[in-house]
């Protein structure tokens, strides 16, 4: 079976709704490929990796959370770009991207589905756009959410404790933004965190979680979103009657 590539932007919109977010670049289709789809690969990053990985498996489209074209990038098709272009173009394939809309699906999404590997329920939202997510949960303390991550993820992780040396805080409330969403610490902090969970750690937020008393567990920017993209288009290829496929390309940041 296939859909028009029309049909297959609307399923991808229509799920995750690209007008509600003020994003960092385009949402839904960055480059226009064959007209009828029958075979979609996912991945996260639109790396010439995956894209040479789509091409031999012979997808009409490739579906990932970090596409191509970002906000006050250089707009010359030069090197890397040129390169990851003219493999899409000349094999005729579509590539669909979406960033914060993928974050943020209630269900399929990056954080949604991150919340799923490690057992957490979601119970509410905070930050901007409502890109976090919290939910009730039981721990010692930091150093055994942290481990908790390490195993579930299948990654070291790094970890900074309120009390390095002292008596741990009890973790009662977990949340998380994957990627790189540091920026989202002190948010996380007065929706009431005991330990926030995300892709990257900056130099500011070692010190607010010792001054602030709230763990911080930076756990690998692609490790936390590995999961939405290929939900998303599992969702959507069985909706519409194509195939699919996830290609993992590893990553180590």
């Amino acid at each position: 079976m296939s859909i028009s590539r029309h049909q297959l932007l609307q399923a991808f919109d229509g799920l995750l709704q690209p007008e509600r977010f003020k994003d960092y670049g385009p949402n839904g289709l960055q480059v226009e490929g064959k007209a009828e789809i029958q075979r979609v690969v996912s991945g996260v990053t639109a790396s010439r990796a995956l894209i040479e990985a789509a091409i031999a498996a012979r997808a009409d489209a490739i579906f990932v959370h970090h596409g191509l074209f970002w906000r006050g990038q250089d707009g010359r098709i030069t090197g890397w770009m040129k390169q990851r272009l003219q493999l899409l173009l000349a094999h005729d394939i579509n590539l669909f991207a979406y960033h914060l809309p993928l974050d943020a699906h209630a269900e399929l999404g990056n954080n949604a589905q991150l919340g799923r590997v490690l057992g957490f329920a979601a119970d509410a939202r905070f930050g901007e756009q409502d890109l976090g997510f919290s939910a009730p949960a039981v721990f010692d303390d930091g150093q055994a959410l942290a481990d908790h991550v390490a195993q579930a993820l299948g990654r070291a992780v790094t970890l900074v404790q309120p009390e390095p040396d002292g008596a741990q805080r009890p973790i009662r409330r977990v949340t998380w933004c994957t990627g790189g969403a540091q920026g989202y610490f002190e948010s996380a902090i007065a929706a009431g965190a005991d330990a926030f969970i995300t892709g990257e750690i900056s130099e500011p937020q070692a010190h607010l979680a010792r001054e602030m008393g709230v763990s911080f567990i930076a756990a690998g920017h692609h490790a936390t979103e590995r999961y939405g993209a290929p939900a998303v288009a599992a969702h959507v290829a069985a909706q519409c009657g194509l195939e699919h496929q996830f290609i993992e390309i590893d990553n180590p940041a």
